[in-house]
C-alpha cells in the first residue's frame, strides 16, 4: 500500500510538471500564431481555430504514444 501511494504521488508530481510545461508551450504557440496571423487578439474565430488545431494534434500524439506503449507491453 505504501509503495502504491508513492507511485501515485510520483505520477501526480509528473503530471503537475507536465501541466506547467504545457502552459508554457501554450503561450509560446499562441504568440507564434498571433505573430504569423495578426488578427484581433479578442477574435473568437482565431481562438476556435487554435483550439481545433491543438485538439487534432494532441489526439494524434496521444494515439501515437498509446500505440508505442502497447507495443512495448506486448514484448
Amino acid at each position: 500500500m505504501k509503495n502504491e501511494f508513492r507511485n501515485r504521488i510520483k505520477g501526480y508530481i509528473a503530471a503537475a510538471f507536465g501541466l506547467v510545461a504545457g502552459l508554457a508551450w501554450n503561450e509560446a504557440i499562441r504568440s507564434s500564431i498571433e505573430y504569423i496571423f495578426p488578427l484581433d487578439k479578442n477574435s473568437i474565430w482565431a481562438k476556435f481555430i487554435y483550439a481545433i488545431l491543438l485538439t487534432i494534434v494532441l489526439v494524434i500524439v496521444t494515439i501515437y504514444i498509446n500505440r508505442i506503449l502497447s507495443d512495448d507491453e506486448k514484448e
